[in-house]
């Protein structure tokens, strides 16, 4: 019995079984394939006389072999080639390696004896990849965007249910002023290199284009007609829907094969294949963590030096008034002054009023003796301030006012009248940078005045 391919049409089976049923010998089957589609009677003929020849040199050897040997085996990677593709399209077959030459004539001699004189030997030392730049156009089959002679792109994105491509007109701005026509060639162009992609990258499933809106129906159905055109040339099983009003067209492609990205890829290790590394926390937090662990300190310190400088008081890096200070993401309180600071300052305050400098110019300073060291130094309170004199010119005291002391209550009084003076701190996210310096404010003291 004889089988002939079902996607073939019927009148095309038709035309092959008549024709089989002349040139096949009694008692011999054969099974017609979709690439006998088109053939001549003399094609046929040849194709079954070497099949003919081929079974009688299976045969010989069945008899004249010992076993274990093998008979027949499918052909190699070559031959599968040139059974497959090589057809009359090419204009020559290049042929690196006299062992492949040989395999290959051999082969065409039987099949196709007409395209032995396109069958050429690579002469030189070069590589014929790289002298014919095949691993370059490799390269830029794995890339996801591709150039239009024009100046637009295709933007190729390979998901597991289907293939998305993406037609940009780039630099292309067309030449005529009419936005239609340029579109319309861009779209042109992507058919044509699309359905090269697919033949090279060897891509199959289902597949979405999206080429740029057109307003006209006419110029849809160019596209489309020019689209099919080209898939006409592959020998692959596909089918084309209609072009939608969004400028979608949806097509299927027979996958036979891994496809060339899988054959030249690998999942990565770190986003398995997502092209995403996934982090534990959203990434503005992840990053906003990194940034305040890096400058929250520096920020904190250089505020409270700021306000210590301005308060009343206050010291180089403490905080002066009201004690404001921000260290990392840590703020407390404008005015927060505890009972002992209020005692410390109460002190300080209270020694330095009552003070009166010397009629002679000199100024009292504790002064440390040379001979001891500032670790072992004794404090400032436990011994009595030396005197030192630091100008030898004399020094008139003016008759004046003098000033009573001031007790520990009363500088307590003072401080405390000085803080509520101060206004309030402002809401966080409100500061100026303009001074806060106090302009008014009314300061009371129960302390005597001289008459």
């Amino acid at each position: 019995m004889s089988g002939i391919s079902r996607k073939l049409p019927d009148t095309e089976r038709a035309r092959l079984k008549k024709i089989l049923k002349e040139v096949l010998p009694e008692n011999v089957g054969v099974i017609v394939r979709t690439a006998a589609e088109g053939a001549t009677e003399e094609q046929l003929t040849l194709d079954v006389q070497r099949l003919t020849s081929q079974w009688a040199e299976i045969s010989k050897q069945l008899s004249t072999t010992p076993a274990p040997a093998m008979l027949h085996s499918e052909p190699d990677l070559l031959i599968k080639i040139i059974r497959d593709v090589f057809n009359e399209d090419f204009r020559s077959l290049v042929i690196s390696g006299s062992d492949a030459q040989q395999t290959i004539e051999a082969y065409l001699r039987g099949v196709a004896p007409d395209l032995l004189d396109r069958v050429q030997k690579h002469e030189g030392d070069h590589d014929p990849f790289d002298e014919y730049r095949i691993s370059e156009q490799i390269e830029k089959a794995l890339d996801r965007k591709v150039w239009l002679p024009s100046g637009g792109s295709l933007i190729i994105d390979r998901t597991e249910a289907m293939t998305v491509v993406d037609v940009n007109t780039g630099k292309f701005v067309g030449s005529g002023g009419n936005l239609e026509e340029t579109v319309t060639k861009n779209n042109l162009e992507a058919a044509e290199e699309l359905v090269r992609q697919l033949r090279l990258r060897d891509i199959g499933g289902i597949i979405v284009v999206d080429f740029i809106d057109m307003v006209l129906e006419s110029n849809r159905d160019l596209v489309l007609r020019r689209l099919m055109e080209c898939l006409s040339r592959d020998r692959t099983k596909h089918q084309v829907a209609e072009v939608t009003s969004l400028g979608l067209v949806q097509m299927t492609r027979k996958r036979l094969g891994l496809g060339l990205l899988e054959t030249f890829s690998e999942s990565c290790e770190v986003c398995a294949g997502r092209g995403l590394i996934v982090h534990h926390e959203p990434v503005v937090r992840h990053r906003q963590g990194s940034d305040t662990a890096a400058n929250g300190g520096g920020i904190g310190g250089s505020s409270g030096r700021r306000r210590g400088g301005s308060g009343n008081g206050g010291g180089q890096n403490g905080s002066g008034r009201g004690g404001a200070s921000k260290t990392g993401t840590t703020t407390t309180a404008a005015h927060a002054i505890t009972d002992d600071v209020s005692r410390a300052v109460a002190a300080i305050a209270a020694k330095t009023v009552h003070h009166d400098a010397p009629a002679t110019g000199a100024i009292d300073l504790p002064v440390v003796p040379p001979a001891e060291s500032a670790a072992t130094a004794a404090p400032a309170d436990s011994a009595e301030p030396a005197t030192v004199e630091i100008l030898d010119i004399p020094v008139t005291k003016r008759a004046g006012r003098g000033r009573a002391p001031i007790d520990a209550s009363t500088a307590d009084q003072l401080l405390g009248s000085v803080l509520e003076s101060l206004p309030e701190p402002p809401a966080p996210g409100t500061r100026k940078r303009a001074s806060r310096r106090v302009s008014s404010g009314t300061i009371s003291t129960q302390a005597a005045t001289d008459a």
